[in-house]
């Protein structure tokens, strides 16, 4: 069985997902940013990781996930800035299962991940301020040991074709 994660990642963050996942994974594994992914259909199994940004995917995971033709085996993860459970991530999480629709679904991750401070300094010069900047605060030091773990947990409980 093949194994592929494949993740976009701006400031490591859903990079660091990313390898967590890799490194669950048994053998016969590869590992690529998306804008070097292979395609997804040689693949048992996919991962796709993304950040979010304005409230959707990023623009080159969404490019990525519109590859799944078939019912692949997906799994998919993000990181933002925004509260866990917010409308914001609700509705990027949804998008990026629309873009992979005919993909299987066999999981969905999300935790927060820390913005820098040059990014969040912009984002408070603009006008309006964007909503996921309140919440910016609580995401300092995510993801971080406990996220990784509730990851590898969710991993563990799902039926992955391994």
């Amino acid at each position: 069985m093949k194994n592929l994660v494949v993740y976009s990642s701006k400031t490591g963050n859903t990079k660091k997902l990313a390898e967590a996942i890799y490194d669950y994974l048994p053998e016969e594994k590869e590992i690529y940013q998306v804008n070097h992914a292979p395609d997804p259909s040689d693949y048992t199994f996919v991962a796709v990781g993304f950040r979010i940004e304005n409230g959707q995917p990023d623009k080159a995971a969404q490019e990525y996930l519109k590859k799944f033709i078939d019912e692949k085996e997906l799994f998919l993860f993000a990181t933002h800035a925004s509260e866990p459970e917010s409308e914001t991530v609700k509705r990027a999480m949804n998008m990026a299962k629309e873009l992979s629709k005919k993909a299987k679904i066999v999981g969905i991750f999300d935790c927060l991940g820390e913005v820098p401070e040059e990014v969040l300094s912009e984002a408070r010069s603009q006008g309006p301020v964007p909503e996921w900047v309140k919440d910016a605060e609580n995401a300092k030091g995510h993801p971080n040991k406990e996220d990784i773990e509730r990851l590898i947990k969710l991993l563990n409980s799902l039926d992955l074709p391994l």
